[in-house]
């Protein structure tokens, strides 16, 4: 396996896993124990995606994908 990611922080860990998953990659989430650990450890590079080698270039494509979206909001100027 190779790491195709190292999120912030479990949320987005796990909005990314969810991710992958729901296009049929498989992926392991290493370092999510390690979060309790936080006053003892360095803070950053804890959390690591792992997916197999021939999902990498999928996989690193989706979270690309993913972190350069544009929201979509609702528009505030609605009338009720």
């Amino acid at each position: 396996m190779l790491c195709a990611y190292q999120p912030q922080d479990m949320a987005e860990a796990q909005l990314l896993q969810h991710l992958l998953k729901d296009h049929h990659i498989g992926c392991h989430l290493s370092g999510q124990y390690l979060q309790g650990a936080m006053g003892e450890l360095p803070a950053l590079d804890l959390l690591g995606i792992w997916v197999a080698a021939e999902d990498l270039g999928h996989a690193r494509e989706l979270i690309s994908d993913w972190q350069t979206a544009t929201p979509i909001m609702p528009d505030m100027d609605v009338e009720d």
